[in-house]
């Protein structure tokens, strides 16, 4: 991954941005703090959508619970229901996910950055950002002889932090800076301070680092859903912000300023978003007037294809649902099985005779009186001797 070209081409994009914030704030600190607000602000339509999104499914989670409980028997008709839904009120669960996932990669890259020293390096030579680090730990390149004392730290300095020191090296007065470069082990004599005062800046960081980020997870938790977040997410809740507090502990102080004011931000942004909540209703109408422009939203996609999938799968086992048949009244006059299908009471239920022009009504009268069985070869009768109506 390192050596991806890519990714190299952004570490360097990123250390060249440093490098330029600091020729105008001549801060590493500052610099830093600048940085995290620019890249903030990139991020900002990402994490309004992420707020806007645990709103939303706030809103729609009494539904949704309903939906389960009458579906709970029919786990595809329930997942159907869920999804038209979210469509109905123009929800997206996972639209919420983009942010979390963006900050890795940009604190491994921050990292990569922060670190000295470093190879390839990716402050741009010939800036002030590069002479002032250079002059704490200088490349191989240039360098033949290891410096026996460490380099002014004035450049890199911040709220009696030398921002290239990590908490484990604060107070230590032989602290060093090492790295592996081209296969060898490359140690340089770092200025971390030389007594305990020294190291509480670095530790009153660390723990705003921890503070901040169980702050931060905590505010999310209460913003989203009731009964949403699983046993797993609520482990998640206390372990990540230790987890933290303890790369915090190793990581270079540059980049412990950059994740605490990068929490500082999201705690600000967070408060502010969720002061102001949406209604079902608005929900509603905004998915709907979405629906007459057109514009198909990510959950209205995946309702349209799975029930598109449904047809086709229909279609492909010939399984449709047959709708039910609706009893009527036989036709008068209809030949059927059965009591009264003749539309006479006293019917043996045959069929007349093909001559008969009516077999309801009774042929002429004859020996036997009515109601005698009719004789003849075509059992019809003579057609002169009916009665004229």
């Amino acid at each position: 991954m390192i050596a991806f070209a890519p990714w190299q081409a952004l570490l360097d994009a990123l250390g060249w941005v440093i490098a330029q914030i600091y020729a105008l704030i001549p801060n590493y600190g500052v610099t830093i703090i600048v940085l995290t607000v620019v890249i903030r602000l990139v991020l900002l339509p990402l994490g309004i959508k992420q707020i806007r999104s645990m709103q939303h499914m706030q809103l729609v989670q009494p539904k949704v619970k309903q939906i389960q409980q009458k579906y709970k028997q029919n786990k595809t008709k329930q997942q159907e229901e869920i999804m038209k839904l979210y469509k109905e009120y123009g929800v997206n669960p996972f639209s919420g996910c983009w942010p979390v996932l963006l900050q890795f990669p940009i604190l491994i890259a921050m990292y990569s950055v922060l670190r000295h020293p470093q190879h390839p390096v990716h402050i741009p030579e010939g800036t002030e950002l590069y002479a002032v680090i250079q002059e704490q730990v200088p490349q191989p390149a240039t360098s033949e002889n290891l410096a026996e004392l460490p380099g002014p730290p004035s450049g890199t300095s911040f709220l009696g932090m030398n921002l290239l020191c990590s908490a484990t090296q604060a107070g230590d007065p032989s602290a060093e800076l090492g790295a592996n470069i081209d296969g060898k082990q490359v140690v340089y004599p770092v200025n971390c301070g030389d007594s305990a005062v020294d190291r509480v800046p670095y530790y009153i960081f660390v723990v705003l680092m921890f503070g901040t980020t169980y702050y931060q997870q905590r505010q999310m938790q209460k913003a989203s859903p009731p009964g949403a977040a699983s046993q797993q997410q609520q482990a998640l809740l206390r372990i990540m912000p230790l987890m933290f507090g303890v790369f915090g502990i190793f990581f270079p102080s540059g980049l412990v300023v950059y994740w605490t004011t990068s929490n500082v931000w999201q705690i600000g942004q967070q408060y502010f978003m969720l002061k102001s909540r949406p209604t079902a209703e608005m929900l509603a109408a905004r998915a709907a007037q979405s629906n007459k422009t057109g514009r198909k939203g990510f959950m209205a996609s995946m309702t349209e294809r799975a029930e598109t999938e449904r047809k086709r799968r229909e279609q492909t086992t010939g399984k449709k649902p047959s709708a039910p048949r609706k009893p009527g009244p036989a036709k008068p006059g209809t030949p059927g099985r059965g009591k009264g299908s003749s539309g006479s009471k006293g019917s043996t239920g045959k069929p007349p005779s093909p001559g008969s022009r009516n077999a309801k009504k009774p042929g002429p009268a004859e020996e036997g009186g009515p109601g005698a069985p009719e004789t003849g070869d075509d059992g019809a009768g003579d057609p002169g001797d009916r009665p004229e109506r």
